[in-house]
């Protein structure tokens, strides 16, 4: 296994997740090396226990660790001296779909507050809502989905460099904070069409 600070956040990121009883869309899962430009990406997808595939709700999480990161982390292991911390971009978008009416999205913002917890001493921002239209063979059957972004950074310290413990902390917070979310999401009064798979 890497033993690298960015495969330590997704492993911190997983017990987090794990540890709220979320339930990871294996298939969805992914990560990438852009042999261009360097920036490695992971991400992922979780859903409540039992919601079937796909899930009424789900949050999807992208982290990236861009090249000038890696340029810093490596400066920081090899001289011990950090002079430009690093950052891992974090975001998360909250999913609703498998509706069977377009979705009201005053509706889903009011139970999705501006900002997260924080992470690391920042807060991830909300964006504005994404309202999907899905048809199949039939274009008078639509399927309907709303999508809410949260962006933002995690700026890695030299405590959290040197000891992964740091980012358990940190990332802890955000389990808990996407599971309470997504239960109020599938809350809201939405009719929703059956899972394609149970």
């Amino acid at each position: 296994m890497l033993d690298h600070v960015f495969t330590d956040a997704i492993g911190a990121l997983r017990d987090a997740f794990e540890f709220s009883r979320l339930e990871r869309q294996a298939f969805e899962e992914r990560f990438q090396v852009d042999v261009l430009l360097g920036d490695v990406s992971w991400a992922t997808s979780y859903g409540l226990p039992g919601e079937g595939l796909p899930p009424r709700v789900q949050a999807d999480v992208g982290c990236s660790w861009p090249t000038w990161s890696q340029t810093a982390y490596r400066s920081w292991y090899v001289d011990e001296e950090l002079t430009e911390p690093p950052r891992i971009d974090i975001e998360i978008t909250y999913r609703v779909q498998r509706l069977l009416a377009s979705p009201e999205p005053r509706a889903v913002l009011a139970v999705l507050p501006v900002t997260s917890p924080d992470v690391g001493g920042e807060k991830l921002t909300r964006s504005g809502p994404t309202v999907e239209s899905i048809y199949g063979g039939d274009p008078d059957e639509a399927e309907y989905a709303i999508e809410v972004s949260y962006e933002g950074v995690y700026e890695l310290d030299e405590s959290g460099l040197a000891d992964g413990s740091a980012l358990d902390e940190d990332f802890n917070a955000l389990g808990g904070w996407i599971a309470s979310t997504l239960v109020k999401l599938g809350d809201l009064d939405l009719t929703f069409g059956p899972p394609l798979e149970d």
